[in-house]
């Protein structure tokens, strides 16, 4: 089959969070199993063109956006592991130090940017005559593109068999402009309707996707039902109802070459311990936690256990950035605790990595997740996750049973202080035990979260799909 991907960010060229490690290691999964694989993404400002060998296959193409048209230029490259990589040109759109807008907000012409895009993947596809069997799309940035394929470019030849997926990553990133977006698209205002693409009184491009793409996935099974609940629907969870049998949850994989476990754990934990300035000591539990430091992934009900754990034998090691009332709190922390604590308010790739293989444990208390990456990296290096039951985690992580040996991780339910304090105090428990602890670290390595499974997966939905009539709700 022809397959395409289509996102706004994917490595290695440009990345934010996990969707660009997602793309950068799904498309490469599926090209291995026998298919020809074309990736498309912006031409930011940090893609490097010499470097992977970047070449013009389109000097020139003009794409209508409401009453005026904005032209642009198409690179490719054949990537060392044999994927195409399309980058779509318009250095006014996408020559910015930011991928989304800066410090101060998004962008203000994201509709703009986007729906160039979109559009452009589109009409680069019909010029080269790439005529694919799948195009699957990520995220509101590439919302529209179903929508298109049913719409303005449902009589273009190319794409008569042509079928769609739209995979959400996180519900919570929408993509909603205000009315006057529309003829921006192209859409006329038929399409402003609750069951289109009007939402709350915007056009929505994350909603674009779930009515009008064949089918959708996301990026866990347990978060494909928590977005059908008022709680985790932000406000879409009826149209993700009436979704459900075509809706998939596939858990996403990681890297193992990337993330492959150093031969002494015990010489990391060591080595951590000097570099934060805390007692070298392999008896006291030590605990870290990498993470944006925002509300999401739960620090709000961290903090209260950290003074907890400043109290106890137990060591802590922070790593992230956020927002910045969360960054003084740590700050704080860090004064009050020297030689307990290293609080690190920044991200260093290779201090993440020294972090995950020489910690004992690794915090995730996320109020939601929709998968996470977190917490499969911990149990490739035998550091034990003790994580709220959401989404992702609840999926990846089972409760570790010292009576039968049976589990890798800690879990709580309740999103509140005391119930992540519970399993805290739990997975310490198990630490002190010279039986249990070094079965469930060799139950934690043991377990497999290679893209391999997933690919395959991803897979049959395509072979499904390429047999099938169109399922999305508007045909």
């Amino acid at each position: 089959m022809k397959i395409v991907y289509a996102a706004s960010e994917v490595l290695p060229f440009a990345k934010t969070g996990g969707l660009a490690d997602v793309l950068g290691a799904l498309p490469y999964e599926i090209h291995l199993l026998g298919h020809e694989i074309s990736v498309f993404m912006p031409r930011y400002k940090c893609v490097n063109l010499e470097k992977w060998k970047f070449t013009p296959v389109i000097d020139r193409f003009e794409i209508p956006l409401g009453t005026e048209k904005e032209s642009g230029r198409v690179f490719k490259a054949t990537l060392p592991n044999g994927v195409d990589a399309y980058l779509i040109d318009h250095p006014e759109f996408f020559m910015r130090d930011g991928l989304y807008g800066t410090a101060l907000g998004d962008y203000p012409d994201n509709d703009r940017r986007f729906a160039f895009f979109q559009k452009a993947v589109l009409e680069t596809l019909d010029a080269l005559n790439l005529k694919p069997d799948i195009i699957h799309c990520h995220d509101w940035q590439t919302g529209l593109i179903p929508v298109y394929l049913k719409t303005l470019y449902s009589s273009r030849p190319i794409f008569k068999k042509t079928k769609s997926v739209f995979t959400i990553h996180n519900l919570g990133y929408q993509g909603n402009f205000p009315p006057d977006s529309l003829p921006i698209t192209g859409f006329g205002w038929e399409l402003f309707k609750l069951e289109k693409l009007e939402f709350y009184g915007k056009i929505s491009f994350l909603k674009g996707g779930l009515v009008y793409s064949d089918l959708l996935t996301t990026v866990s099974e347990r978060y494909a039902k928590e977005i059908q609940t008022k709680e985790f629907g932000c406000g879409l969870e009826g149209v993700l109802s009436k979704r459900r049998d075509t809706l998939y949850g596939i858990v996403n994989g990681i890297d193992y070459e990337e993330w492959d476990p150093v031969p002494s754990k015990s010489a990391s934990k060591t080595e951590l311990q000097k570099e934060n300035g805390l007692k070298v000591d392999p008896k006291i539990p030590l605990l870290g936690i990498i993470s944006r430091l925002v509300d999401q992934k739960g620090i709000d009900i961290l903090i209260p256990v950290l003074e907890e754990i400043s109290r106890s034998e137990i060591q802590f090691v922070l790593l992230g950035t956020g927002e910045e009332k969360y960054h003084q709190v740590f700050r704080d922390v860090a004064k009050k605790n020297r030689g307990k604590f290293g609080i690190h308010i920044l991200f260093d790739a290779g201090m993440a990595k020294r972090i995950y293989s020489g910690c004992d444990m690794m915090l995730f208390p996320s109020y939601y997740e929709p998968c996470g990456l977190g917490q499969m990296i911990a149990l490739r290096f035998g550091t034990i996750p003790v994580a709220r039951a959401t989404g992702g985690l609840a999926d990846t992580i089972q409760e570790f049973h010292p009576e039968t040996g049976q589990g890798t991780g800690f879990l709580f339910e309740e999103y509140t202080s005391d119930a992540f304090l519970g399993a805290v105090k739990k997975s310490v428990l198990v630490f002190q035990q010279e039986k249990s602890w070094p079965r469930l670290v060799k139950n934690a390595m043991e377990a497999d979260f290679s893209w391999t499974a997933s690919a395959k997966k991803y897979l049959q939905i395509y072979e499904m799909m390429a047999h099938t009539k169109s399922r999305s709700l508007e045909k």
